[in-house]
């Protein structure tokens, strides 16, 4: 093989020249000893026989013995086999040529549109913002839908949950916020979800549009590590064009099977199971990535939007609960409302934003305290309204709510495809509760 050739093939990788081996393997776990490595460094594992080829981090050391975790499946490797220690790290590329693309977690394009140019490479793993440089959440950031832009109002760099169970609409609600969403800058991570489902939500949610988006896409079908890393992958990309002075917005769909992946890693490991089986390790790698996402002074910001599968429709699932914790805010989805109808099925009563308050009007406010209060009225007298047991006149304001009941939730219901302007949806809102601009 020519010079040139031996040299251009060897160029993006950095390995070391020493080597260790495998001394047992499963399915999940690779122990290998005879190389000094640290806690996640990089390493190559190559085949005695076939000359197969796999990546994987080094996720534990005992002695003289070190466990990596696969970004692979590890059929056809066996002990004796090579391991070689990248020493660049783990890194991918990140440029301005994502726009528009799909791409695995190492940026490498599956939507068969051709190589993508890299301009830089970037750590996956960094340190969240430093808490005295975060700026202040001062401005609105705008969503397209209005239920959230009018009830829930989210702050630029503002870090929002989507809690749901299946098949309430979560995609659907995801495919709006990204078309509608005031931000130049759409990166999207389907992390877990269903091989299929990819192509569903570019063509049914996004309607094959995907100008100034990328999407990051590691299936259930990947390992637990690609699942893992394809998260903080596509956070490294929103940091890419946060750090250029552009407003992201970041949508992860969804931290659940995140988590998930980072349970069958500890698990493997040894990690003792706590609350439905999740290992500590699951818990604690929730802030290590949400906690990237908000607004840097200087710099441009990442609104995030975190969807959360909620087992059962159980509130009280461990993750959820911790996410509840970290997130500056959540939307709850619920099935009752799909039930009467309602899209999206935002259940205002359970949701909040955090930030609302420091970024709305006192007019806006004011509006909408007065719609809550008058929705949680109609939830509280709903069976005595229906039996016909209550009596108009008995309470003003709970007769202003049956009244306003049907504009009130027309003012919910909005088509999947539709965008709506802020100021267009506060002034209805103003409307509808009669306050004045």
């Amino acid at each position: 093989m020519p010079f040139s050739s031996l040299r251009e093939k060897i160029s993006d990788k950095n390995y070391s020249v020493l080597f260790g081996e495998i001394t047992k393997i499963n399915a999940t776990t690779i122990i290998a000893k005879g190389l000094k490595v640290g806690i996640g460094d990089m390493v190559k594992v190559v085949s005695n026989t076939t000359n197969q080829e796999i990546v994987g981090m080094v996720t534990e050391i005992d002695e003289a013995t070190f466990f990596i975790t696969p970004f692979s499946f590890v059929e056809g490797f066996c002990a004796g086999d090579r391991v070689f220690l990248d020493q660049s790290g783990l890194n991918i590329p990140v440029s301005k040529s994502l726009l528009g693309r799909v791409v695995d977690p190492f940026m490498r394009p599956i939507d068969g549109k051709g190589n993508i140019e890299i301009t830089k490479l970037s750590p996956i793993i960094k340190h969240p913002i430093a808490a005295m440089k975060r700026g202040m959440i001062d401005e609105v950031f705008s969503v397209g839908v209005k239920s959230i832009d009018g009830l829930l109002t989210c702050g630029k760099g503002q870090k929002l949950g989507i809690f749901a169970g299946s098949g309430v609409g979560k995609s659907t609600l995801m495919g709006m916020i990204v078309r509608g969403a005031d931000a130049p800058i759409k990166v999207v991570a389907l992390i877990g979800e269903r091989g299929r489902e990819v192509p569903e939500f570019i063509e049914k949610n996004l309607g094959g549009n995907l100008e100034n988006t990328v999407i990051v896409v590691a299936t259930s079908d990947d390992s637990p590590l690609m699942r893992k890393y394809g998260a903080f992958a596509a956070m490294s990309v929103a940091e890419f064009f946060k750090d250029q002075g552009l407003d992201v917005l970041f949508i992860m769909d969804s931290v659940t099977r995140f988590a998930m992946a980072q349970r069958e890693i500890g698990l493997a490991l040894g990690e003792p199971p706590t609350s439905k089986g999740y290992p500590p390790s699951s818990l604690t790698l929730l802030p290590q990535l949400m906690e990237r996402a908000g607004k840097e002074e200087g710099k441009g910001s990442i609104t995030a939007f975190f969807t959360v599968l909620i087992e059962g429709d159980d509130m009280g699932d461990p993750i959820a609960d911790q996410s509840r914790s970290i997130l500056d805010g959540h939307i709850v989805l619920s099935r009752e409302l799909t039930d009467f109808g309602i899209y999206p099925p935002v259940h205002i009563l359970n949701s909040a934003s955090r930030v609302m308050n420091d970024i709305i009007s006192q007019e806006h406010l004011r509006a909408v305290l007065k719609f809550r209060r008058l929705y949680t009225l109609l939830k509280e007298n709903e069976m005595l309204i229906r039996i016909g047991a209550y009596v108009k006149g008995s309470d003003s304001e709970l007769d202003e709510a049956i009244n306003k009941k049907s504009e009130m939730e027309n003012f919910l219901v909005q088509s999947a495809t539709a965008v709506n302007d802020f100021n267009a949806t506060k002034e209805q809102l103003l409307k509808l509760m009669n306050t004045s601009l």
